[in-house]
């Protein structure tokens, strides 16, 4: 049915994208995109979502401060899987609604995560590196089967990573509030308390939404038990990881390496933490595969018409 409802689109690659495009316009014709490619925060975004019923958005920051001063807005489609960015007592506050779909880019996150993993292990961005500085040696590595996987938050995406490490023949141990004794049972997996999953993974694999219950959950504590030489990987939210003692840990070798696809600010500026031989880092791109994007975008177009007070 098509809709004559005023929409804006926030998002900078679902602007991109034709194929999004084309079927968002079917439905609802008079669609503004950010066509400039802007990063939309504060009165800028206010100014773009001015006048607009309903709402694509992404990672910009909807909090009272833009809810308040957006009264025609009604509907917010979210694009992409994360919430933390989305003020949901503000929503409620002003009566609008949300329209989320969670997992669906849950494969494109899963698999960076698995690339990080195996590019640690094998130490490849170093071994690029020496190649380019005109050196040719052999590097010794790892294989991730021989790896003890600690997966912190079974949701979504981290059942869609245990799913391909038993590909892997790892041992694999999780940790999560809920508890998915059928899922466990299938795919080997050992369920295990926090404190063990630190302190008995050889490699941990971060998979929790960011909220105040996890902002800070591996700090200078947790990252201090983790065993010596265990590698973290992160590409859930900046903020659960205490990013300045994780530098510490793995300039002096403790933690034997991290890869981060997400961060406290972003884009980062410690280049100290960034330049590490041991650290790897990715621009956000975890639901950035081309399938992902078709995926997050056409569960955000469902959004604007299958929603709900948060």
């Amino acid at each position: 049915m098509i809709s004559n409802c005023k929409v804006a689109v926030t998002s900078r690659s679902f602007s991109l994208n034709p194929v999004l495009r084309e079927e968002l316009l079917e439905r609802y014709p008079n669609t503004k995109f950010n066509d400039e490619g802007r990063s939309l925060s504060g009165k800028d975004l206010i100014e773009f979502l001015w006048g607009a019923e309903k709402a694509i958005t992404a990672l910009e920051r909807i909090d009272e401060d833009v809810v308040a001063a957006l009264p025609e807005l009604k509907v917010i489609g979210k694009y992409g899987v994360g919430t933390d960015m989305i003020d949901k007592a503000a929503l409620r506050k002003h009566g609008v609604r949300f329209g989320w779909t969670g997992g669906v880019n849950r494969r494109s996150v899963a698999e960076l995560t698995i690339a990080m993993m195996i590019s640690l292990l094998r130490h490849l961005p170093y071994a690029r590196d020496e190649v380019l500085a005109g050196r040719w040696r052999q590097i010794w590595g790892h294989e991730l089967g021989q790896q003890q996987v600690g997966i912190l938050g079974c949701g979504h995406v981290g059942k869609e990573v245990a799913r391909l490490l038993k590909a892997f023949g790892c041992e694999v141990i999780a940790h999560d509030l809920l508890d998915f004794p059928e899922f466990y049972a299938q795919h080997q997996i050992r369920p295990v308390s926090f404190d063990e999953l630190v302190t008995e993974s050889d490699i941990l694999t971060v998979h929790v939404p960011l909220d105040a219950s996890t902002r800070g959950m591996l700090g200078e504590e947790q990252l201090r038990r983790m065993k010596p030489g265990a590698m973290l990987i992160n590409v859930a939210r900046g903020g659960i990881v205490d990013e300045r003692v994780l530098k510490q840990l793995l300039q002096d070798g403790h933690i034997g390496g991290a890869a981060f696809d997400v961060f406290e600010v972003e884009p980062p500026d410690d280049m100290e933490l960034l330049s590490l031989p041991n650290f790897m880092v990715t621009p956000h791109i975890g639901g950035s595969s081309k399938e992902a994007i078709l995926a997050m975008g056409r569960a955000a177009i469902d959004g604007l018409d299958h929603n709900e007070i948060p």
